[in-house]
């Protein structure tokens, strides 16, 4: 296995849509998520997450390590269970499975075959002792929610499909074959999420620069390969990663936050709702010793 990554970092990531939905409440009718005393729009941080598992999928394919553990359809005891099997690891019963060997060094070894092979689970952590125990990890690459930079004001559109799903509604329409939907936009939103990583998590879980350079690559071209007609329009438009000299790091992670400013540009009628990303200044300002800035986006 590559060698851990050395330094800690965090990361500001600004992406905004454009007449979609991108992140919908299914507790809300699929609505795109609010916090309700603000109208600022939500992403959450395992949609997020979802972005990035599904790049590394396209982007490795079946390369050895890359595998994904939390998979779409997946079932987590069977992802378990390799690492069993792989490891030679054979109970005496099913019921065994539930805990970890008692000998320390295979109950390591399976954590550490879990790590090794789920790209992951090397990067955001995972509990593993759901029926078939393979231990737990935490992760050194964790997400915040995107907060929208202004409020947010979400559309309902009504659609219509020029067909029906069934003869008895095509009869009850007397051969109209139409059917009414609807679907929730947003006319243009701002979004900025924040990031870290521990160089001292990635020493347990093994993730190491290449994979650190993976994550970049995923969070700037992520949207690219995540089209559909319920997100619109979706772009990364800034990443900006702080980079610390140390592993424990030279700063507090608040301090490199609120260095970076997205304010509408000076001229600009603030009344009106801004429609793209050409409204806004992004500006970074002086940052700690020991720290350095780099703008991949």
């Amino acid at each position: 296995m590559s060698i851990p990554i050395g330094n800690r970092y965090e990361f500001v990531y600004i992406f905004d849509v454009t007449n979609g939905n991108p992140n919908g409440d299914p507790d809300a009718g699929n609505l795109p998520r609010l916090d309700p005393e603000t109208n600022k729009g939500l992403v959450t941080d395992v949609s997020l997450k979802r972005k990035i598992r599904n790049f590394v999928t396209l982007d490795r394919e079946d390369k050895e390590g890359y595998a994904i553990y939390m998979q779409e359809r997946a079932v987590l005891n069977n992802q378990h269970r390799k690492a069993w099997d792989a490891l030679g690891i054979n109970p005496a019963s099913k019921d065994e499975y539930k805990k970890l060997p008692k000998d320390e060094a295979k109950a390591r070894e399976l954590t550490a075959w879990m790590c090794k092979n789920f790209f992951d689970i090397r990067a955001f952590g995972a509990v593993m002792t759901t029926g078939v125990n393979a231990g737990q990890v935490r992760g050194p690459v964790q997400l915040a929610f995107a907060t929208s930079i202004e409020p947010v004001m979400p559309l309902e559109v009504s659609i219509t499909r020029m067909a029906v799903t069934t003869e008895e509604d095509a009869k009850a329409q007397s051969g109209d074959n139409r059917t009414m939907g609807r679907k929730h936009i947003l006319p243009y939103g701002l979004y900025r999420a924040h990031g870290f990583i521990s160089a001292k998590l990635a020493e347990r879980t093994g993730f190491s620069e290449e994979d650190l350079g993976l994550l970049w690559r995923a969070l700037t071209n992520m949207f690219e390969h995540d089209r559909s007609a319920a997100r619109g329009e979706m772009a990364a438009r800034k990443l900006i990663v702080f980079k610390h000299d140390t592993a424990m790091g030279n700063a507090p992670a608040h301090v490199l936050f609120d260095a970076v400013k997205v304010t509408r540009k000076d001229g600009s009628d603030e009344r009106a709702p801004a429609r793209s990303f050409d409204d806004y200044d992004v500006k970074i300002g002086n940052v700690p010793a020991g720290v350095t800035v780099e703008e991949k986006l």
